[in-house]
């Protein structure tokens, strides 16, 4: 089975670099997304290609690959490198320095590359050092570990979220409807080890916080 994954890694700010670097595996490949070249030496990972207009940094000095994108574009840098993985046949991909930060709208820009990612059959993760995100997508159930993360929060993504059923939590649904004017499915709590997800239609952001997030 192919199990390729891939780090790609923002220009969002990241904080607290252990608690990042602890999705990292040794045999993953590295992309650093333009300004995201920032945290590379503070994560202490080598980046196996760099991707970016350079708009928000200055284009690096390296000798290593990299490909260079137009500043007039449809996608942005961290999409374009979704796209090239897919490409590619990467079937996990963690993308780091890509929530939170002064610009919101790169996070919710972020989300809809994840979304793409899993509409590919990509299994993806968002996460910094307060959160972690998922996305549940129709007939795959979703199973997490409860760790140290205090809430989970489900909410929709492309409309309404239908045969919504959560287990192992402190408000467990059974085939109910999300829908995106209505936050139900936010700060649930573990009750179990791990909880089990699972939808019928449409696509939900699954979202992990820590107690100090």
């Amino acid at each position: 089975m192919d199990v390729r994954r891939c780090v790609i890694v923002g220009g969002a700010e990241i904080r607290t670099y252990d608690r990042v670097r602890q999705y990292f595996r040794p045999d993953d490949f590295f992309i650093y997304c333009d300004c995201g070249l920032r945290h590379q030496k503070a994560l202490g990972a080598e980046p196996d290609l760099i991707v970016g207009d350079f708009d928000s940094a200055p284009k690096p000095e390296t000798t290593g690959d990299m490909i260079i994108l137009p500043h007039v574009k449809d996608d942005t840098d961290t999409h374009y490198a979704a796209k090239w993985l897919c490409e590619r046949g990467y079937r996990h991909i963690v993308m780091l320095g890509a929530l939170g930060g002064k610009r919101m709208e790169h996070t919710f820009s972020n989300v809809s590359t994840a979304l793409y990612l899993a509409s590919n059959g990509v299994d993806v993760t968002l996460a910094d050092e307060h959160s972690e995100l998922h996305i549940l997508c129709p007939g795959k159930p979703l199973t997490l570990q409860k760790k140290d993360w205090m809430y989970l929060s489900v909410f929709p993504l492309d409309g309404p979220l239908g045969g919504v059923s959560i287990h192992g939590v402190f408000y467990p649904l059974k085939d109910a409807t999300l829908t995106p004017d209505y936050p139900l499915g936010i700060s649930n709590e573990f009750t179990a080890p791990e909880a089990e997800l699972c939808c019928q239609s449409g696509h939900g952001l699954v979202i992990l916080t820590r107690a100090d997030g």
